[in-house]
C-alpha cells in the first residue's frame, strides 16, 4: 500500500534525475520535484551557466542538486552518469527521460543525418538512461521508508505518439517508439515493482515554440486544435511528473498520460466530421 506522505513533501528522500533539464519542460520538471522534495541531478548537453543556475534554485529548497554534462545518446557517457549519481548520493529513485529534439524537414527531402540524430537522442537516449535506472532499481530493491516502489520512470513523450505530423516524420516516429518502448519496460519491470509511465503534453508555452503563441494569430491559430481553448504551461507538466513518481499513483504503470487540452480528441471532428 502507499505510505502516506506530506502532501507538500510528497517525493521527500528521493533521488532523481532529469535529463535536458536545463530548459523548458525538463527545467519546470526539475523545480517540481525538488519543491516536493526531492534531491534533482540536472542533465544537460549544452548552456553550463543555465544549467548551473537551475542547481541553485533548486538549492533554496533545501535539498540536494547538481549539473552533469552528458549526451543520452552516448552509451558511455550515460554508464558514467548514473555511476556518479549512485556513486555520491547512494542511489536513484525517479528517472525522468526528457531530453529531445526536433530537425524537421519534408519526408523526402529529410536526411539520413537529420533522421539518425532525433532517433539517436529522443529513443535511444531514453533506452539507455532506462536500462540504467533499471539496474540500479532491482539491485537495490524496495525501501518501503522511501517509496513503496521500487523505482519510477517517467518518459516524456508528446501527443504526436499518437498523432501523425507531417514533415516531422522523425520527430513523430521517436514518440510512437518511446510509447511501445515505455509498455514494453513496464510490463517487463512491474514484477520488481518498478513503475514506468509516459507523459504526453500538447501545446506547451515553452521557448522552444515562441512562434505559435507570441502573436495573437499564432495563438488563435494554435486554439484550434486545443478544444479546452487555452496553451500548457511548464506547471501542467511539472505537477504530473511530481505525482507521476510518488506513492499516490502507485497502481499506474504502463499508460500514457496525455496533457494536451484535448488535442488527442481530434477537435476537427466536433462539428460532425
Amino acid at each position: 500500500m502507499p505510505t502516506k506522505q506530506n502532501v507538500s513533501k510528497l517525493l521527500a528522500g528521493q533521488k532523481a534525475l532529469v535529463t535536458g533539464a536545463n530548459s523548458g519542460i525538463g527545467k519546470g520538471i526539475a523545480l517540481e520535484l525538488a519543491k516536493a522534495g526531492a534531491d534533482v541531478v540536472i542533465n544537460y548537453v549544452a548552456d553550463p551557466d543555465s544549467a548551473n543556475q537551475l542547481v541553485g534554485e533548486i538549492k533554496s529548497f533545501g535539498v540536494n542538486s547538481y549539473a552533469h554534462l552528458a549526451d543520452v545518446s552516448n552509451e558511455e557517457q550515460v554508464i558514467q552518469m548514473f555511476r556518479k549519481m549512485i556513486e555520491d548520493w547512494g542511489t536513484i529513485d525517479i528517472l525522468v527521460n526528457n531530453a529531445g529534439i526536433q530537425k524537421d524537414s519534408p519526408f523526402d527531402q529529410m536526411t539520413l543525418e537529420q533522421w539518425n540524430k532525433v532517433i539517436s537522442i529522443n529513443l535511444t537516449g531514453q533506452f539507455l538512461c532506462a536500462r540504467e535506472a533499471v539496474k540500479e532499481f532491482r539491485r537495490r530493491g524496495i525501501r518501503k521508508e522511501i517509496s513503496c516502489a521500487a523505482g519510477k520512470i517517467i518518459h516524456i513523450s508528446s501527443v504526436h505518439e499518437v498523432i501523425p505530423w507531417a514533415c516531422h516524420v522523425n520527430y513523430a516516429s521517436s514518440k510512437g517508439g518511446i510509447m511501445m518502448m515505455m509498455k514494453s519496460i513496464a510490463q517487463e519491470v512491474a514484477p520488481f515493482k518498478i513503475r514506468v509511465n509516459s507523459i504526453c503534453p500538447g501545446a506547451i508555452r515553452t521557448p522552444i515554440n515562441t512562434k505559435a503563441w507570441n502573436t495573437p494569430e499564432a495563438y488563435d491559430k494554435l486554439m484550434t486544435l486545443v478544444p479546452y481553448n487555452r496553451i500548457g504551461e511548464i506547471d501542467d507538466i511539472g505537477r504530473a511528473a511530481v505525482w507521476l513518481a510518488s506513492d499516490q499513483s502507485d497502481y499506474i504503470t504502463g499508460t500514457s498520460i496525455y496533457i494536451d487540452g484535448g488535442m488527442t480528441l481530434y477537435p476537427g471532428f466536433a462539428t460532425g466530421g
